[in-house]
């Protein structure tokens, strides 16, 4: 099982990227995928996610309107569309997969394939 992640950068405020979560070595059509972000100093948080059935989104407050994630099984690559970009959206940002349906109660605990992170950096 691999997860890799990649379009990661640095870019000012009020800007755009579009990070790529490319999987392979399992049936990527069943597992839901999520993003998580995690901080300098700070807990890994989820930023949002997708789920496999019904292709169900969901998002957390604080991007929710900026962010968009999106997959293309034909590509077994998830997407996030990220828009307005604030310095505090600055992390390290990974994906993750676990089975059918997001689980944002458990968080990161409750989904055991990983992608190494990509960095996202928003400055001036």
């Amino acid at each position: 099982v691999q997860l890799v992640e990649s379009g990661g950068g640095l870019v000012q405020p009020g800007g755009s990227l579009r990070l790529s979560c490319a999987a392979s070595g399992f049936t990527f059509g069943d597992y839901a995928i999520g993003w998580f972000r995690q901080a300098l100093g700070k807990e890994r948080k989820m930023v949002s996610c997708i789920s496999s059935s019904d292709g169900t989104t969901t998002a957390a407050d604080s991007v929710r309107g900026r962010f968009t994630i999106s997959r293309d099984n034909a590509k077994n690559t998830v997407y996030l569309e990220m828009n307005n970009l604030k310095p505090e959206d600055t992390a390290v940002y990974s994906c993750a997969a676990r089975r059918v349906v997001c689980n944002w109660i458990d968080g990161p605990y409750d989904y055991p394939y990983w992608g190494q992170g990509t960095q996202v950096t928003v400055s001036s």
